[in-house]
């Protein structure tokens, strides 16, 4: 389903042999940090050039979306200044992101500049 001024957020590794990207390869090769940090800097740069995008992002895996989970707990406060960020309960209902509960999935909006 398409829903206007909302983008699905998707990373992966690129598989070689079909040139697709695989969301779902564990290649346990440290860069977990490296790769998130990437993933953050593109959603600034994304919502930088499309100030009324509604970002969302899950993991291809409970693992993963834990993962995020915790990433976004981590640096919650930073992401506060520029971002209103949202958690996904029950397929339906978002709600302010709250620090240690479940989600299904993140949502993310940039906080308008008032000069």
């Amino acid at each position: 389903m398409t829903v206007k001024g909302y983008y699905n957020l998707g990373f992966g590794d690129l598989d070689v042999q079909t040139r697709e990207i695989n969301d779902e390869i564990v290649t346990s090769n440290g860069d977990g940090q490296k790769v998130l940090a990437t993933v953050v800097s593109t959603v600034y740069a994304f919502t930088g050039k499309y100030p009324d995008a509604y970002v969302f992002a899950t993991g291809s895996s409970e693992t993963r979306t834990r993962l995020y989970r915790m990433g976004i707990t981590n640096n919650l406060q930073e992401l506060k200044k520029d971002f209103d960020v949202y958690g996904l309960r029950n397929d339906e209902e978002f709600e302010p992101f709250m620090v240690g509960e479940d989600y299904l999935g993140f949502l993310v909006k940039r906080k308008k500049i008032i000069l």
